[in-house]
């Protein structure tokens, strides 16, 4: 599996009093990586169909990341989906090489339609695999 990465500059507002970026902003770019996997890889009719949440969250947090500085988050699924979920792993790396923090996201497919959970379609699940 290739993993997907997208970078990501912390801005201002993403800093906490402590001076590095807010552990509520790690959260929130570990789900702005995986929804862009998702709208890469996924055709726009699934887009249309289907919608992920998250349900559980294990994050390692490595190392800080200052205001202006760039990490890349990567992001891929390792093991086939489990009925509605499957683990999404995620990982960013700093410019300097080190690892800031490191992820497993548990995510669940659900249909627009019925807003109900949805085991995970086999062609889907072949996308993120590969």
């Amino acid at each position: 599996m290739t993993p997907f990465r997208q970078t990501i500059t912390a801005q201002a507002d993403d800093i906490d009093e402590l001076g590095h970026v807010n552990n509520a902003v790690w959260v929130k770019w570990i789900q702005d990586v995986a929804v862009a996997h998702w709208m890469a890889l996924a055709p726009p009719e699934d887009h249309a169909a289907y919608f992920w949440v998250i349900t559980r969250h294990e994050i390692d947090y490595r190392s800080s990341v200052l205001e202006g500085e760039t990490v890349t988050g990567e992001t891929w699924v390792q093991d086939p989906p489990r009925g509605a979920r499957f683990n999404r792993h995620m990982k960013f790396t700093g410019a300097d090489g080190k690892i800031k923090l490191e992820a497993v996201s548990t995510w669940a497919i659900m249909e627009r339609a019925t807003g109900r959970l949805a085991r995970v379609p086999k062609h889907l699940a072949e996308l993120f695999l590969d």
